[in-house]
């Protein structure tokens, strides 16, 4: 059986070690930088505070390696998830759903 669908999944280690997993659902690159929208991938089915969390790295370039780092600047971290949500929206909410 061949699965049409596969997760783009990345894991992160955070400053105590442990490590994450999360589901890459959005990349962005454009002026401002190169960014990743993530979905932990370990949310709680039952609880749905969960659902509509995410979270958004930029994507920096660190001795040869990508790395991902927090956002710091609460304006453009706003103006990211503002893209983000839209592209979100228009993606799985704009089939003839709106009046």
């Amino acid at each position: 059986m061949d699965n049409e669908f596969e997760a783009d999944l990345i894991t992160l280690i955070d400053d105590e070690g442990h490590e994450h997993e999360f589901e890459i659902i959005d990349e962005l690159e454009n002026d401002l930088g190169h960014f990743m929208a993530l979905v932990p991938t370990q949310q709680d089915p039952n609880d749905l505070t969960d659902a509509e969390t995410y979270y958004i790295f930029e994507v920096i370039e660190e001795d040869g390696e990508e790395q991902l780092q927090e956002v710091d600047d609460d304006e453009l971290l706003n103006t990211l998830a503002e893209i983000f949500e839209t592209r979100f929206n228009e993606e799985y909410f704009e089939d003839g759903e709106e009046e």
